[in-house]
């Protein structure tokens, strides 16, 4: 089956992916019938391009990497609503929106736009900007609901470990009723590197240069990043109805450093911690940091190590752990959301031994 794709947002996950997206070709036509064109790729900066009969999106990425605009002859196109139109009107069977612009905390624009576009126009959406989930999670569901088509948000929180999926495919009949987590891997890792004597600048200059926290990196230490990530759960999960900006939030800076060293001192870990809980008045979120003991599992979380403990009626506590992370795993996400849509549709032939 053909896929036609088209990008819109092509920062550190967005190149990432259209290069996973090569390097597994052989992997996705053999195990899901599912042949990847990229056809169109929409940026803020570096310019767009479409063509019908697809991109040289690994070349294009190259160029972006080096500092250079999109250049693809005879391929022009405006912006992302532009591309997403396009694809709308491809012959293939499968035509998927690949969202990954910049969070904007205030709306989560322009990602819910794209995102309903798509959607209205007929294509599927996959998303790793956590701002559609957190913002407009009802709308778009429904949309995507209404059309028959998918809506996927996998790498929203946590990179590329399924919490949704564990969710949504796994664990039937049961409900969330709070969780708890270390859902940003910037601010695990100052935390962790603070409590070894280090200082929060490099820890964060670090973050930056590995391409994990933004230029501006405001977002991650201000607890913004994670605020938005427990709307978004709060949303799928229990049906909050929330948004980024009713979350009590606190973040950290370079005086949290102290109380760091301290706590590790008494045989504790200062961890920042995303929450939501069922009340009699609804559902109560909150991002800060907290002190915790060094036996519970959030404490254990060292580097860019994430995890979330889900409180559920018939479970008990679920976890689930991530002990690094990087733009692969995001960008495996985005591949594991495509690969989820296929199967949705038509059986693809067995998948062979390995």
């Amino acid at each position: 089956m053909r896929a036609d794709l088209v990008l819109v947002g092509f920062g550190n996950v967005g190149r990432r992916f259209a290069r996973l997206i090569e390097e597994r070709r052989d992997w996705l036509a053999l195990d899901y019938d599912l042949e990847c064109r990229i056809v169109g790729i929409a940026t803020r900066r570096h310019g767009s391009a479409f063509r019908d009969s697809g991109l040289d999106a690994v070349g294009l990425a190259m160029q972006v990497d080096a500092g250079h605009a999109i250049t693809e002859a005879d391929a022009a196109a405006t912006d992302g609503l532009d591309v997403i139109r396009r694809l709308a009107g491809s012959e293939a069977p499968l035509k998927v929106l690949i969202e990954t612009t910049t969070l904007d905390i205030k709306a989560g624009q322009p990602a819910i736009d794209h995102v309903r576009a798509a959607l209205q126009a007929g294509c599927h959406a996959i998303t790793a900007n956590k701002g559609p989930a957190a913002f407009a999670f009802e709308e778009l569901s429904a949309l995507a609901a209404d059309r028959d088509r998918s809506f996927l948000f996998e790498g929203a929180v946590m990179d590329g470990v399924p919490i949704f999926n564990l969710v949504r495919e796994t664990l039937p009949a049961v409900q969330i009723t709070g969780f708890r987590g270390v859902v940003n891997s910037t601010t695990n890792h100052i935390l962790s590197a603070l409590e070894d004597g280090e200082s929060f600048d490099a820890a964060l200059q670090r973050m930056q240069a590995a391409g994990i926290a933004e230029a501006d990196p405001s977002l991650d230490v201000d607890g913004w990043d994670a605020a938005a990530k427990v709307s978004a759960l709060a949303n799928v999960f229990m049906r909050a109805r929330t948004t980024p900006l009713a979350v009590e939030r606190e973040g950290i800076g370079p005086s949290i450093g102290r109380q760091a060293m301290a706590a590790k001192a008494r045989g504790a870990r200062v961890r920042l911690v995303g929450s939501a809980r069922t009340t009699p008045d609804g559902v109560v979120t909150s991002v800060r940091p907290v002190e915790l003991p060094e036996t519970d599992l959030l404490a254990g979380l060292r580097g860019m190590g994430n995890a979330l403990v889900l409180t559920t009626d018939l479970l008990g506590d679920v976890a689930i752990c991530q002990l690094s992370g990087s733009l692969t795993q995001t960008a495996y996400a985005l591949l594991s959301d495509l690969v989820t849509i296929r199967r949705r549709l038509q059986p693809a032939p067995a998948a062979a031994p390995r």
